[in-house]
């Protein structure tokens, strides 16, 4: 399929010619769900944790007689039930990451792509290359561009000017193409590539296929 290329200035730059087994693929909600569980399981950082009855400070000393007190028959203050005692089933440090193969993260990253195109919601551009680090101007030019909630990826090496200029914007995420991923893509509006992103996607995928 082709698509037409911007400039930042909102002028034409051509076309580029996008593969249809990347960008042209019907979109599959359980591909795209499983990978974002994917992500957000392993980005949980499992350090959650309780004192059990083992890792209780108080004594270990039995407290009462085991019969005779016409109460329950109890071994230590430390029991869940006791104010001060352990946690009973809580929470203990683990690693929440499931698996998922390669295949399938790179099937869903294709998905993800492919629902830009379907929405009409994939931008791209020439170059983010930037003369100066100036918000206030890389604001207004995303105003007339209507860039107001995108995710944009650069090549493998980000424009520095670009990225200070950014970085105090809301709602904009700037990412170099080696840290694109399913989450940040269905998390904005827009999808910004630039055509080094591109090639470099290109590169990628034809190494995986």
């Amino acid at each position: 399929m082709e698509l037409s290329v911007t400039t930042l200035d909102g002028k034409a730059a051509g076309n580029v010619q996008l593969a249809d087994d990347v960008f042209g693929l019907e979109v599959r909600q359980d591909i795209l769900h499983r990978m974002v569980r994917y992500q957000q399981l392993k980005a949980m950082a499992g350090t959650h944790d309780v004192k059990n009855r083992s890792e209780g400070i108080r004594t270990g000393k039995k407290f009462g007689k085991q019969k005779g007190s016409g109460g329950a028959r109890h071994g230590d203050r430390k029991a869940p039930q006791f104010r001060g005692g352990g946690r009973a089933f809580g929470p203990t440090p683990r690693s929440h990451v499931i698996d998922l193969p390669k295949k399938i993260r790179t099937l869903a990253l294709k998905h993800a792509l492919s629902s830009k195109i379907k929405s009409g919601s994939l931008i791209v551009t020439d170059s983010v290359a930037r003369k100066d680090a100036k918000t206030a101007s890389l604001l207004a030019t995303f105003g007339k561009l209507a860039w107001v909630n995108a995710l944009i990826i650069d090549g493998t090496v980000l424009d520095q000017n670009f990225v200070l200029a950014a970085r105090n914007i809301p709602h904009i995420d700037v990412l170099p193409v080696q840290g694109i991923n399913v989450v940040s893509i269905l998390k904005r509006d827009k999808l910004v590539l630039t055509k080094a992103a591109l090639a470099a996607l290109e590169a990628r995928f034809a190494c995986t296929s």
